[in-house]
């Protein structure tokens, strides 16, 4: 039951983006039939000069219509590959920004459920899948049916009972299409669970090659990723096998209409019997076979990549939605100048099957002071900081930011009240001013640098090349875990935000290093609201107020340090 409701939400999905799509594709529609239309006029000059040549007929006319449509005919094919080549970008950069926006909304605590690598794919693979979809099998599918039907009313025009032969060998290749696809579509959807599992274990041993190596388990892993990457070999086999029985279908169909009519034309081998009119008749609908089954060949060949878009759909479609607020309560911003936070009988169930994270919890920070939450791995210290991140929001109970409720916040508001340190600043590749600037593009390189003299950021850079203009590599790639630490209390010190979020901040450091980065946190703190949380002794000495959480839960207070 689960997947048919999966395959009808995706199925309900790409229906919508086909209708988003409409616009962009409109272009390739109109070129499409206006090249059907230059078809037909070619198949009747054709037609024309050659039943006069075999009468000895010349007219150098429709030899030179001939030439002016098939010139005619190529710059259309030019209009509407760069018409498909736009619609696909359009709707693939739509897409990704779709998705990107939907993951950022999710924020961390998608990374729960779903593994790095796996997202990736989504944003990266799967968006690309789709490309093949809206540049050319929308449009084609369009021209499916307005093209073949152009080319039938000509036929009829000229010999109805030829087009009817033509119109009934048409209707044979849905049938033959139908039958390959339902196959197609399920081997392409097996197709990318075999790649995202490659993905996913593949990102997996790269992060821990460390550990492969000194275990001895080299070699293993090898061959582990080698019949995976095998299966997936053997998955895309399955995709194009039982693709070209489509194409196999079409062709047949092609044939049938051809040997059809021209059984019913058989007077032609006699040409002085059949006239000259009766000749060029008979030709101009033999030319038309082809025209008409040139739309469906080209649905044939493009309905692979729906098949192959249902596959990389699934995740789309499954991705959270965008958060609405509420419309019934009114969107809330608080002032800056201090910040007091209160949980109240705050509930959050990230797995049922494991029990609840927050289980009733309460508590309250006035502006201007720290909370030192303190408790085991497991406690729900880090769900806090989520909750209050704008990442998560609570099953039940209320969180509020001076009074205002968290969920009734402008998430810019937000962004702009906190700054947070955690365990692994995330640092990226660039200079250091940059990696600080990045808290506040707008600040001028006199903040920046008040910003690293108050972290002591400076200490260190002075001994650099070239100070703070060093350039490091990607996740601080040239300095270590203390001096990355620095950067990131910089960067806190130049948002200037009023509520400071510490989750582990000293986590992986050595003693000095602790201590010296605990200062710079105390220094950090003064006029605002923190909530530090830690295992370490050493941030516990951490001037403020403690808060001991179990299983969810506040457990009285035992003092102040």
């Amino acid at each position: 039951m689960g997947e048919r409701d999966d395959y009808t939400t995706t199925k309900h999905w790409l229906r919508m983006e086909s209708r988003a799509a409409q616009n962009a594709c409109r272009p390739v529609f109109l070129a499409g039939l206006a090249n059907t239309a230059l078809a037909i006029g070619q198949a009747f000059c054709a037609a024309q000069a050659l039943s006069r040549a075999i009468f000895h007929i010349y007219n150098i006319s429709f030899i030179g219509g001939f030439a002016v449509l098939a010139a005619m005919r190529t710059l259309l094919g030019i209009i509407a590959e760069r018409a498909s080549f736009k619609a696909g970008v359009v709707a693939r950069r739509r897409l990704r920004s779709d998705s990107l926006a939907r993951l950022l909304s999710a924020g961390p605590s998608l990374l729960r459920a779903r593994h790095s690598g796996e997202l990736a794919m989504i944003v990266v693979d799967r968006v690309e899948a789709l490309e093949g979809y809206y540049a050319r099998y929308i449009p084609a599918a369009f021209l499916a049916g307005a093209g073949p039907l152009l080319v039938f009313l000509a036929a009829a025009f000229t010999d109805p009972a030829a087009a009817l032969m033509l119109g009934a060998a048409g209707l044979l290749v849905p049938f033959g299409m139908a039958l390959a696809g339902i196959g197609a579509a399920t081997a392409s959807g097996r197709q990318f669970i075999a790649m995202a599992r490659l993905q996913s274990r593949f990102l997996d041993r790269v992060r821990g090659i460390a550990t492969i190596v000194l275990n001895g388990r080299a070699e293993d892993e090898a061959r582990a990723l080698a019949a995976a990457a095998d299966e997936l070999r053997r998955r895309a086999m399955r995709v194009l096998r039982v693709a070209f029985l489509s194409s196999a279908a079409l062709d047949c169909a092609l044939a049938g209409a051809i040997v059809v009519i021209a059984i019913r034309y058989a007077a032609v081998l006699a040409p002085t019997e059949l006239g000259q009119a009766g000749l060029a008749r008979a030709f101009f609908v033999l030319l038309l076979v082809p025209e008409f089954f040139a739309p469906l060949r080209a649905f044939s060949a493009a309905y692979q990549d729906r098949l192959h878009a249902t596959g990389a759909a699934a995740e789309l479609a499954s991705l959270p939605p965008l958060p609405v607020p509420p419309p019934t309560l009114p969107v809330r911003t608080v002032t800056a100048n201090g910040v007091s936070v209160a949980f109240e009988n705050v509930r959050l169930i990230w797995d049922p099957s494991r029990g609840p994270a927050l289980d009733g919890l309460s508590f309250r920070v006035p502006a201007g002071e720290t909370l030192i939450l303190v408790g085991p791995s497991g406690a729900g210290k880090s769900t806090v900081f989520e909750i209050l991140l704008g990442f998560v929001r609570p099953d039940s109970g209320r969180v509020t930011i001076n009074g205002a409720d968290i969920a009734d916040l402008v998430p810019q508001a937000l962004s702009r009240l906190t700054a947070w340190i955690g365990q692994r600043p995330m640092l990226f590749a660039g200079s250091i001013r940059e990696n600080i600037r990045f808290a506040r593009p707008e600040a001028s390189d006199a903040e920046v640098e008040e910003a690293a003299q108050n972290a002591k950021v400076s200490a260190f850079a002075s001994d650099l090349p070239n100070g703070l203009d060093t350039v490091i590599g990607e996740g601080g790639y040239g300095l270590s875990g203390g001096q990355a630490q620095r950067v990131a209390i910089a960067r806190a010190f130049l948002k200037n935000a009023p509520l400071l979020l510490l989750d582990e901040p000293t986590a992986h450091l050595d003693p000095v290093t602790e201590s010296d980065v605990l200062q710079s946190l105390q220094r950090l703190a003064l006029g605002r609201t923190a909530i530090l949380a830690s295992h370490s002794a050493a941030a516990h000495a951490f001037p403020g107020r403690r808060l001991d959480i179990r299983n969810g839960q506040a457990v009285p207070a035992r003092g102040v340090a």
